[in-house]
């Protein structure tokens, strides 16, 4: 059983000296340290201090923000210590899932993550009904009207401007023209 460190600074400005001696304080054998923001998903040092746990290994952090940027990924990153046997500590949080009291604490934010979940998808389904309700239909508006159409296939009949000079008259771009009239030059 050993406690593995990992640190974080978002910037090569920072200095993680602060995390390091925390953690060296609690006797952390080993501490992966790296410099990235947290929104980042794919840390390479997080993953190094993953592969490295072995079960019954802790890992161990200075503060839960230096882990994960969210309740989501925090809990995600905890149930994957979970299934590797390993346990997780936060110093200045004082949580440790290596206790029933740590193991507690994480279920409750899992709970409470899962209700904010439903209570936006709640939201989200009530706002759409309500605009239905009023007539208004979701998503972008059309980039291009049905006159707009017409009018580019008669400017494309003609044959005297290209594809982007057509775009460019209806003042969309000639990607989204193509969108609209996928073969333009086969209209007859």
């Amino acid at each position: 059983m050993s406690l593995i460190g990992y640190a974080r600074v978002s910037t090569i400005d920072q200095a993680p000296d602060l995390q390091l001696d925390a953690l060296r304080s609690v006797g952390v054998s080993r501490i992966f340290v790296e410099t990235a923001s947290g929104a980042k998903a794919d840390r390479s040092e997080l993953k190094a201090a993953l592969d490295y746990l072995r079960s019954g290994d802790t890992l161990v952090v200075w503060k839960l923000d230096r882990l994960a940027r969210s309740i989501t990924q925090l809990i995600s990153t905890v149930e994957t210590l979970d299934r590797l046997g390993c346990g997780f500590r936060s110093l200045t949080e004082t949580i440790d899932t290596t206790t029933p009291t740590g193991r507690l604490v994480f279920h409750i934010f899992g709970a409470l993550t899962e209700f904010e979940r439903s209570i936006i998808r709640e939201r989200t389904v009530a706002g759409l009904a309500a605009a239905k309700a009023r007539g208004r239909r979701g998503g972008r508006p059309k980039a291009m009207s049905d006159q707009d159409m017409v009018a580019a296939k008669a400017l494309i009949r003609d044959g005297h401007l290209t594809i982007k000079e057509v775009a460019e008259q209806l003042g969309v771009s000639d990607a989204t023209l193509y969108k609209y009239i996928p073969r333009p030059r086969t209209i007859a």
